[in-house]
């Protein structure tokens, strides 16, 4: 498919559904017995659209903030998985998200094979210290994610510097503000990180202009839907 009749199959995906939510492209090969794991077998890969209402976190967690923990499950080394792939093999993500939930936090935080911070199990992270925000490079085994990039591009707009660096677990405990990206998550404050309040304990006023300004732009530029 060509990028325009991709767009144009996404457009007709709302349009049918008639709703507001999120989309998944998926592009397939769909394993038979006579293709078995050779890509090349397969004469007709397959892309699915789907679309739904998603809700990953509760609205009141924007307000008040994300608790998160740092997970023994590490992130798959760039050397094994690079990270630019974007795939539906997230074992690896569940297995940590598991360890969340039992230490009763709100996410999990995975480092990477020489300990530095990675992500989050769906989001990626971000680190405001003295007004300079900074977020692990993808060499770390951190998605270049569509949210992720948008997040820079507001921190310009808004008069930020910014820095794709190696961050460890002590600087998300000393920073003085720390936030998540995703496509479902969109921007979210993060307030304590493995029982450690980050800041005051609340979300920070960089991170909530950022938030404020993220949303404006969700529900001002875009592709038209209609017409």
């Amino acid at each position: 498919m060509t990028k325009q009749a991709m767009t144009e199959a996404l457009l007709e995906t709302i349009r049918k559904n008639n709703m507001r939510g999120r989309l998944r492209q998926v592009a397939a090969n769909p394993r038979d017995r006579q293709s078995g794991l050779n890509p090349t077998q397969c004469k007709w890969p397959s892309v699915i659209i789907i679309v739904a209402a998603i809700t990953l976190y509760h609205e009141n967690l924007y307000r008040k903030g994300l608790t998160i923990v740092t997970c023994a499950t590490r992130r798959c080394n760039p050397g094994a998985l690079n990270p630019a792939v974007k795939s539906l093999n997230y074992l690896n993500n569940v297995m940590a998200r598991l360890e969340a939930n039992l230490a009763d936090a709100d996410e999990a935080l995975m480092l990477n094979d020489q300990g530095n911070v990675a992500e989050c199990t769906a989001d990626n992270v971000f680190v405001i210290k003295r007004g300079q925000i900074v977020t692990p490079p993808v060499t770390a085994g951190a998605l270049r994610g569509i949210t992720r990039s948008v997040a820079f591009e507001i921190a310009e707009e808004l008069g930020f510097k910014t820095l794709k660096a190696d961050i460890t677990r002590h600087d998300i405990y000393v920073a003085d503000e720390c936030f998540l990206t995703g496509t479902a998550a969109e921007i979210i404050p993060v307030v304590k990180a493995d029982g450690r309040m980050i800041g005051n304990g609340k979300p920070g006023p960089i991170t909530t202009r950022i938030m404020a300004r993220f949303r404006e732009m969700t529900r001002d530029t875009g592709t038209p839907i209609y017409g």
